[in-house]
């Protein structure tokens, strides 16, 4: 039987997760990163992209946005902005946003509006790549 950890991710408006799970894999800033049970204590801060959570021998894929994670050897405690479950993301907003973006980003006008824009493309390819990505659960 594979070891198991805590898991909870929180999003402002809910808990999104809370369980038992052998592993996350998430995506952060310096590169996605894997948590496995007694994992070395750590925080660090995540990007959009797709979160995948193993329970129970089964995989899921989730899309998940900027936020921050602590990582303990008993229990993972995942802060973001929005995570969402495949079937929960709304695709037509998702590419609307995504071309909003890229629009904005053929006029950005100074660095921190390129930033602001680039994080926006981010958040929503994350999405459409995650709404389109086949889960086990599937």
């Amino acid at each position: 039987m594979a070891n198991k950890f805590f898991l909870e991710i929180i999003t402002p408006e809910k808990t999104f997760y809370r369980g038992e799970v052998e592993s996350i894999h998430i995506p952060s800033v310096g590169g996605a990163c894997t948590v496995l049970a007694g994992h070395q204590p750590m925080v660090f801060a995540t990007e959009p992209g797709a979160l995948r959570i193993t329970a129970d021998g089964k995989t899921r894929e989730a899309f998940m946005s900027e936020g921050f994670i602590e990582v303990r050897p008993d229990e993972t405690i995942a802060f973001a902005q929005a995570v969402e479950w495949p079937e929960d993301i709304n695709e037509r907003r998702a590419a609307e946003a995504k071309e909003r973006a890229e629009e904005q980003m053929r006029r950005n006008r100074s660095a921190a509006e390129y930033r602001l824009n680039r994080a926006a493309l981010q958040r929503a390819f994350a999405r459409l790549q995650v709404k389109h990505h086949k889960n086990d659960a599937d």
